[in-house]
């Protein structure tokens, strides 16, 4: 075990310092602004501000985890969270909000959001099923592969031979490594005693109904080709009025709900790094390294929140975690 933690975390420094597509994307940006000239130094800003994403994305499910509340009240917590971040930012921009108003970005704005509540408020219910160390690989795998699949059948982003036999090579990793992660040693009885509570036909439920949630918050962005960061206001108020529907009569407005806004302003960190991740190293590598969030949200929740697992689920979910990271960057090569 101890060996597949350490060639684990090699491989993540391989995809983050190493990479021959990441040195070139960073030797651009540093030739072209204030960084040049000073490689070693801007290389690690560089790499600092695009892993924050995976950092604050990935801890989601801790945070609301200690924070508790059942999936609803997390939801809507998250969403106000979410709707305050998105007010700060679009008052910090509002020459660009108001260059980009238009009647189609506030509608997209607000079905992308309705949408990404459903796959949020699922996940949420996945966790509670399953727990955070299955459910959130599981969901990041599904996520990069229906978001491949839509990319490929809708806007024929595969067009090459070579995007074709890498895009379906990555997609193979992916599910591989999103089996993996839900594997389990059913011959340990010690710790499957304390697994009765598990839920996996409600968790699988769940998390086909987050999947697609989640497809839809991306795909209808994508097809109505709005300004992204003129939307974070509509989709935030989006966000808040599907959760509200969620949580509509379920004793909603308790403390849990007012302690998960921390969740929505972790969310909306990583949202605004990301754009400026995206700025410095393109949509592929700030998209392929938010994906390294597995690796906090899964290790995170057997060390913090408790979650058991056997020897030999170690092996799987380190295997499995690679994959899904490793089937993240190949996507992110083709993008």
């Amino acid at each position: 075990m101890d060996y597949l933690v350490k060639q684990f975390l090699r491989f993540s420094e391989y995809l983050i310092l190493e990479s021959p597509c990441v040195k070139n994307k960073i030797h651009v940006y540093l030739m072209n602004t204030e960084w040049k000239g000073l490689h070693l130094e801007g290389g690690i800003y560089i790499m600092f501000i695009a892993l924050i994403p995976a950092l604050a994305w990935g801890s989601i499910g801790l945070i609301s985890g200690k924070l508790g509340g059942t999936a609803n009240q997390q939801t809507l917590g998250m969403t106000w969270g979410a709707l305050l971040f998105a007010i700060i930012m679009t008052l910090c921009s509002w020459g660009h909000f108001i260059a980009n108003c238009t009647w189609k970005l506030w509608i997209v704005g607000l079905i992308s959001g309705l949408f990404w509540s459903l796959g949020q408020n699922q996940q949420f219910h996945a966790m509670k099923s399953i727990g955070v160390s299955k459910a959130i690989p599981i969901s990041t795998g599904a996520q990069l592969v229906t978001n491949a699949l839509a990319g490929v059948i809708l806007f024929h982003e595969w067009t090459t031979k070579r995007q074709l036999s890498i895009g379906s090579l990555a997609l193979i990793v992916l599910i591989i490594g999103a089996t993996l992660t839900a594997l389990r040693d059913k011959k340990n009885a010690a710790v499957n005693a304390e697994r009765i509570s598990e839920d996996w036909n409600g968790g699988a439920r769940a998390l086909i109904l987050s999947t697609l949630g989640y497809l839809g918050y991306t795909v209808v962005v994508h097809w109505a080709n709005v300004d992204t960061r003129a939307m974070v206001l509509p989709q935030a108020i989006g966000m808040v009025l599907g959760a509200s529907m969620f949580a509509l009569g379920k004793n909603a407005f308790r403390k849990e709900t007012y302690k998960n806004i921390l969740t929505g302003l972790v969310w909306g960190t990583g949202n605004l790094f990301m754009f400026e991740a995206t700025t410095m190293v393109g949509l592929a590598i700030s998209f392929s390294f938010s994906q390294m969030g597995i690796v906090i949200s899964t290790f995170g929740s057997i060390f913090f929140l408790g979650e058991k697992k056997t020897k030999r689920e170690w092996v799987y979910v380190v295997i499995g975690s690679l994959m899904v990271i490793l089937g993240g960057f190949l996507l992110g090569i083709l993008k």
